[in-house]
């Protein structure tokens, strides 16, 4: 899941939420959307590794 920040960045939160907190793990913070795309495309790639 990516989320536009405040600032004009873009960060990538998990798509589960974590059962300790509640929330979705930030997963990295990019400065554009298709870096967070790229790296989220490498995360998926290396899960099914």
């Amino acid at each position: 899941m990516i989320r536009k920040l405040p600032c004009g960045g873009y960060r990538l939160y998990s798509r589960k939420k974590n059962p300790k907190t509640g929330k979705r793990r930030n997963l990295g913070t990019f400065p554009t959307r298709e870096a967070a795309v790229k790296h989220e495309r490498e995360i998926q790639f290396f899960k099914r590794r």
